[in-house]
């Protein structure tokens, strides 16, 4: 049956800023279709752990700070150690930082692109080597943006790192779907997240934005639980380089 392909019972899901918002939503939705999932923040993931536990799933944790490359081992141990295996990986983890342009500071700069761009590509570098040892395929999911397509407004590094998330999801389909490895994105609108408060109290910016929007609101994670888990699951199996945009119109506007 159709419905069951959407299932991931027996599939070990790692997501990572799986402590709030996006991840969290993600994190969920992916227990709900049957994965074990191992959710990897810098700060405790307690609150994901008491909503999956509280409907039978099954929750581990791997505390780790994404800014540096060093912690991927770690991450990737500590997976396998939870689970015995792994077979879905979400890069949901992020930075921002707002500033114009003309001032934007090189620390920031690094900042931003490090977690965003080269800590994704070298942890999904793990986890494809990870996949090809157990030769089981797997899936791998960035967390775009609406800047991977728009320019946006005092976030340069964001949109930059952003804009090479959607290439490189891109260029790595193109050398791992021959090991059965899935490597797509989604892009999220504009969302209620902490990294939009900023924006979401400047009246004036919210008024503009949700005037923009066709669906006339901000996006929540479960906006994003729905295609998290096509994405996942063998619904998906022939569907490689792509990014999916959830933004309730945003881009066709």
């Amino acid at each position: 049956m159709i419905l069951d392909m959407f299932k991931l019972d027996g599939k070990v899901a790692v997501v990572t800023g799986a402590n709030t918002g996006l991840g969290q939503g993600m994190a969920v939705a992916l227990a709900q279709a049957g994965a074990k999932v191992v959710g990897v923040a810098r700060r405790s993931c307690d609150d994901t752990k008491k909503i999956i536990n509280g409907f039978g799933g099954e929750f581990a944790e791997v505390i780790a700070d994404l800014s540096s490359t060093e912690v991927i081992p770690s991450i990737l141990e500590g997976s396998v150690k939870a689970f015995g295996r792994v077979d879905i990986l979400v890069n949901n983890a992020g930075l921002i930082r707002r500033c114009d342009a003309i001032d934007y500071s090189e620390s920031d700069w690094d900042d931003v692109v490090t977690v965003n761009q080269k800590v994704v590509f070298f942890l999904s570098q793990a986890f494809a080597k990870q996949y090809m040892k157990q030769n089981s395929g797997g899936k791998i999911i960035g967390v775009a943006s609406m800047l991977s397509y728009q320019g946006g407004v005092r976030v340069p590094a964001y949109t930059a790192s952003k804009s090479a998330l959607m290439g490189l999801t891109r260029a790595l389909a193109n050398e791992w779907a021959k090991h059965n490895i899935n490597v797509n994105a989604i892009a999220p609108g504009y969302m209620v997240t902490n990294n939009t408060a900023q924006i979401r109290d400047d009246e004036e910016r919210n008024s503009a934005i949700l005037e923009r929007i066709p669906a006339a609101r901000w996006g929540t994670p479960e906006d994003m639980q729905g295609t998290i888990v096509w994405l996942a699951s063998d619904a998906s199996n022939y569907v490689n380089g792509f990014t999916v945009a959830v933004d309730g119109g945003w881009l066709a506007r």
